[in-house]
């Protein structure tokens, strides 16, 4: 339905009623839900999100999705579409951290992610390592630890973020990883390891306007109220960190 919305490119001005459209990083979902509903009640205005794989969404936007404001998991995906943004408007957001998720039946702490060559572990999900910002981000951390040829037989590749995390909850994977603050969020899964921001990769989340959306206006009004004091205490209450 919301992909729907974003497509339909409906002629006319902006009014009171124009919803601001946000497509944003899968692994945001809960939050900014949590956002927008405090955001809509003071403001009066709707806001209208879209969640995945900040790929995709890039590439919804580079189709001519109609999308007021873009936030991105990593820096490449808004440099995709940076044609199609307010470059002024830009600005990181937040930061997080790689974690590793196993299922909650199966509980155990790592000391290192070079556990993950362990047999006992024959399935590891994460975001596509060749298009998912967090897979991107896992896979270049494996590298950095020298055991990426050893995971690599046991990645099962996925969509987005949430859906590897949806893997493990499901009995398919043994493992995931994903990002710390999604692990909050899910039920049956528990944290077994999380690489420290001075280790691992330096995951930020960049945000801009998009300039052939149809509510310029409410999207730099949405932004700003992210950047409030409100919102990054909400934020920090999730587990991000500031950039």
């Amino acid at each position: 339905m919301i992909l729907a919305i974003l497509l339909a490119g409906v002629p006319g001005g902006v009014t009171a009623q124009t919803p601001t459209v946000v497509s944003a990083a899968a692994s945001l979902t809960n939050v900014l839900q949590q956002l927008a509903g405090a955001y809509e009640r003071r403001s009066g205005e709707r806001v209208v999100l879209n969640f995945a794989a900040s790929n995709t969404l890039a590439r919804q936007i580079a189709a001519g999705a109609r999308v007021d404001l873009f936030i991105s998991a990593d820096a490449a995906q808004m440099n995709v579409v940076a044609a199609q943004v307010d470059s002024s408007s830009r600005v990181d957001l937040l930061a997080n951290q790689l974690a590793i998720a196993v299922p909650d039946d199966r509980p155990r702490r790592f000391s290192s992610a070079r556990e993950l060559t362990d047999p006992a572990i024959r399935r590891i999900a994460l975001g596509d390592p060749a298009a998912v910002p967090a897979g991107i981000y896992a896979k270049a951390y494996l590298e950095q630890m020298k055991v990426w040829g050893a995971v690599a037989p046991k990645v099962m590749p996925t969509a987005s973020v949430r859906l590897a995390l949806a893997a493990v909850e499901n009995g398919a994977a043994d493992a995931a990883i994903v990002y710390k603050t999604d692990i909050s969020a899910a039920r049956h899964v528990r944290e077994a390891f999380v690489v420290s921001a001075r280790e691992g990769p330096r995951i930020v989340y960049p945000a801009a306007v998009v300039r052939t959306g149809r509510n310029s206006e409410g999207a730099r009004r949405f932004l700003r109220f992210l950047q409030s004091a409100e919102a990054t205490d909400m934020f920090e209450r999730f587990g991000y960190l500031r950039p």
